[in-house]
């Protein structure tokens, strides 16, 4: 039956589940940060541990489903080089979740969008839009605002920029090669081949970082400190933020429009800063200065116009000749 022809109420029920599905995938992407605190790791090998652990469960779902296709080789390369840009780059996320917080390293991993705007006319050779360059500007005086006010996580937001410039070279990247492979295929050359580049990364890490863990905390499941497990937070993130998040964003892409898809997807900071609000009480860290309860407006001042620049694109992206799900797909649920 055409989907025109459908009854109404039956496309009404596809809608609600879409939005479930996607809301539900924005909702997991948006508890990466709270896991990454949660686990004990330091960035490097937390990273590594996801990366394997995403690789092989990927790679069994696709042999499973008998969904292997066959990879050229140059692309093989190009995927190669997108695993590696996304390996440093989650090094350099859970680092300025580790060095500063949940919040201020989602702040700052915000604004990759806008770095990817200013980006992808470098690549695909197309001229740069004044507009999009304002919004960037827009968004840097906000990181600015936030280091200004929050020195004491300088290094943090440093290395939460590092991230969004990261995500938003391997973003683009990506985009001249979404189309030619299906998602799950991708994420596993990526996954593999990031893993590949962080274990030969390691020798530098345990040199300078001699204190680093190789083994993630396993206390007992059955004790009192059940919670200070990091291989169930490293399943979890791999399984379901990753995996599962990216099966649940997929399957809404089909039945949403991009004015929906975009909003849904631009709130997972927001997601993610409530969350640790609520499971770490960050609030008490970044809303009020340091052992007073006055409000921080410097933090503040920042977040807002690093979130009205996102606002300004997201409404530019939603424009007739702008609207795609292309930028979906390239983020695979892979934060």
């Amino acid at each position: 039956m055409p989907w025109q022809a459908k009854p109404f109420n039956y496309v009404c029920s596809l809608m609600k589940k879409a939005l479930l599905q996607l809301n539900m995938a924005v909702l997991l992407w948006g508890f990466t940060g709270v896991l990454g605190k949660a686990i004990s790791l330091d960035a490097p090998m937390l990273v590594w541990h996801r990366m394997w652990l995403t690789a092989l469960i990927t790679g069994v779902l696709l042999t499973a489903r008998k969904q292997w296709v066959k990879t050229e080789r140059k692309d093989v390369v190009q995927l190669a080089m997108v695993g590696i840009l996304m390996g440093l780059h989650w090094v350099a996320f859970y680092g300025a979740i580790k060095l500063a917080n949940i919040s201020i390293a989602l702040v700052c991993l915000s604004t990759a969008s806008i770095f990817t705007s200013l980006l992808d006319p470098f690549v695909n050779k197309s001229k740069h839009d004044i507009k999009e360059i304002l919004l960037g500007s827009l968004a840097i005086v906000g990181v600015y605002l936030i280091y200004r006010f929050q020195q004491f996580y300088a290094a943090g937001i440093a290395s939460g920029i590092a991230a969004a410039i990261l995500s938003s070279v391997f973003t683009v990247l990506n985009k001249r090669i979404a189309n030619k492979y299906p998602v799950r295929t991708m994420v596993f050359y990526e996954m593999a081949t990031g893993w590949v580049f962080i274990s030969l990364l390691l020798p530098v890490v345990f040199h300078y970082l001699p204190d680093t863990n190789f083994w993630p905390h396993n206390p007992s499941m059955l004790g009192a400190d059940w919670y200070h497990n990091d291989w169930l937070w490293i399943i979890v993130l791999s399984l379901c933020c990753t995996v599962w998040a990216q099966s649940l964003a997929l399957s809404a892409l089909k039945k949403l429009s991009s004015f929906t898809v975009t909003l849904s997807v631009n709130l997972e900071p927001v997601y993610g800063i409530i969350l640790a609000f609520i499971f770490y009480n960050e609030n008490k860290e970044i809303i009020f200065n340091k052992g007073t309860h006055d409000f921080n407006w410097g933090f503040l001042s920042g977040m807002g116009l690093i979130l009205l620049s996102l606002f300004l694109q997201m409404l530019r992206l939603l424009k007739p000749k702008f609207a795609t799900f292309g930028f979906v797909k390239e983020k695979g649920g892979l934060d």
